[in-house]
């Protein structure tokens, strides 16, 4: 998989906006166009009020990010079903997106391109009218405005997911300890879910679930036991790699204080398993024995002299 660009690789920043509250009940509110552009995206999610940098390479993305960029036109964006599918068609689609305004489009040093997307509001689209050179569908507003949860309830989980989240930044050294100073400057429940749901390292059809259900209870409720799963993940991967680590450790030591004590019986002249090898070869020598009793003869002291590589020599 591909990895996941983050804002803090974009160097100008000053184009990315802070979404307030009056925002994102405005943009909750805003009346969804009845036709957009339809962007598809692989192992991605965009939630509404979230600002996420998508790296666009396929010809007809590349061509609907100019054309509604030139014309500051809002964009349709969904996830694909399939990551693998190369020039997804219409039942490839998920129905359920995100509106989306382009904030800025970046070239690369590598000559990718970028661009920079804040998601609206929810949509669901019913019918594709054009296919070339993209995708153009019909759309219908999706979920409308969160009912806020009475206070300590709202409360009480904004709590959990941050406490949860921050736990599993801590966890996990790949994760810039910037995260959890943006999660705990979050101050509403709906935000808050979006933004963890962004960020958390799940599968793509488990974000999707969440960006489907229209109670933000449930909604938080979905977000809050994902993050469950991925730090009892994270915890079990831990635990094993601390036994592995426990077990090569003592491995190490014993393979040392082997090596210790058969220096010591060397230079002290006294080595038992060798002088008991070597005591063995000697009446074996002056046995008649048949080829089979030889071989397994032959063999025992050849696992004898692997548990003490120095009484061969």
């Amino acid at each position: 998989m591909k990895k996941a660009m983050r804002l803090s690789d974009i160097q100008d920043q000053d184009f990315i906006p802070i979404l307030t509250e009056e925002d994102e009940h405005a943009m909750q509110e805003k009346e969804v166009p009845e036709v957009l552009p339809l962007l598809s995206l692989r192992n991605t999610v965009l939630f509404p009020g979230v600002v996420i940098p998508i790296s666009v390479g396929r010809d007809r993305s590349v061509r609907l990010i100019r054309e509604a960029n030139k014309s500051e036109s809002l964009i349709g964006v969904v996830s694909q079903k399939e990551d693998d599918t190369e020039v997804p068609g219409p039942d490839d689609l998920n129905k359920v997106g995100t509106v989306a305004r382009i904030l800025k489009m970046l070239k690369m040093p590598d000559g990718t391109n970028t661009v920079i997307l804040q998601g609206q509001q929810r949509f669901r689209w019913t019918k594709v009218i054009q296919e070339e050179p993209y995708h153009k569908a019909k759309v219908e507003a999706y979920g409308g405005v969160d009912e806020p949860l009475p206070e300590k309830e709202g409360q009480a989980m904004m709590e959990s997911l941050r406490d949860l989240s921050t736990e599993l930044i801590e966890m996990n050294p790949n994760i810039p300890t910037e995260a959890a100073e943006a999660i705990q400057g979050i101050d509403r429940l709906g935000f808050l879910v979006n933004f963890i749901g962004s960020n958390m390292q799940v599968e793509v059809e488990d974000k999707q679930s969440i960006l489907e259900e229209v109670n933000l209870r449930e909604r938080a409720q979905k977000v809050l036991e994902l993050l469950h799963k991925e730090k009892q993940m994270l915890s079990l991967k831990q635990d094993i790699q601390r036994k592995v680590k426990t077990d090569l450790d003592q491995q190490q030591r014993e393979f040392f204080l082997q090596q210790q004590m058969k220096t010591i019986q060397d230079e002290l002249g006294a080595n038992p398993l060798k002088e008991e090898i070597l005591e063995k070869r000697a009446k074996a020598a002056t046995k008649d024995w048949p080829d089979h009793a030889r071989e397994a003869f032959d063999k025992e002291i050849g696992k004898l002299e692997r548990m003490n590589p120095q009484a061969s020599e």
